[in-house]
């Protein structure tokens, strides 16, 4: 999915084309994808594609189309403070994004069935907080990257304000997942 928005020459461009097509819609949601900079979820040697609104994927890791985050998002509705919930957390740059818009207050977790994945991901999030000029400009809920899997979190774990799956989830295991929202 994805490649329904044009390929931006950088981050800035790709954003202002998510946003034309309508994907970006909220001010919140486009500050978080303005702070961090797609190309550097990539591997360096496949660079040259991070502005494309299309998936990628080199052996375990992994990342959705930007038009796919920018609708999570503003889908999810995030608010400072609210907990999060990300199954497949890939690279880690979803669950950074969120953690700008969740702030200090909130909670941010991320779990990735791939050991090499969560691994890639905690050492992006190591480097955009040691780098980014965006860090300093926000109150950040920093994600915290665990390897599992999604289907064995004990049933008396804690809910969570807004979950995302960036897979299917099949219809035997949809009251579980159900299960992993607070109500309300």
């Amino acid at each position: 999915m994805g490649g329904a928005v044009s390929a931006g020459e950088d981050n800035d461009e790709l954003i202002d084309n998510l946003k034309e097509a309508q994907y970006i819609r909220t001010d919140l949601v486009e500050q978080a994808f303005r702070a961090i900079d797609r190309a550097d979820y990539y591997l360096e040697e496949f660079k040259e594609n991070a502005y494309k609104d299309l998936a990628w994927k080199h052996g375990n890791i992994h990342l959705s189309a930007p038009c796919i985050y920018s609708e999570v998002m503003e889908a999810l509705d995030l608010q400072p403070g609210l907990s999060f919930l990300n199954l497949g957390s890939g690279t880690g740059y979803l669950s950074s994004m969120v953690g700008l818009i969740l702030g200090p207050f909130g909670v941010n977790h991320g779990v990735e069935l791939h050991s090499d994945v969560t691994e890639y991901a905690k050492q992006k999030l190591d480097v955009f907080i040691r780098t980014s000029d965006s860090f300093d400009k926000f109150d950040f809920c920093e994600p915290s990257f665990v390897t599992g899997n999604c289907l064995e979190i004990a049933p008396d774990c804690c809910q969570y304000d807004r979950v995302y799956c960036g897979a299917g989830v099949q219809k035997e295991h949809e009251e579980y997942m159900k299960n992993l929202l607070k109500v309300g």
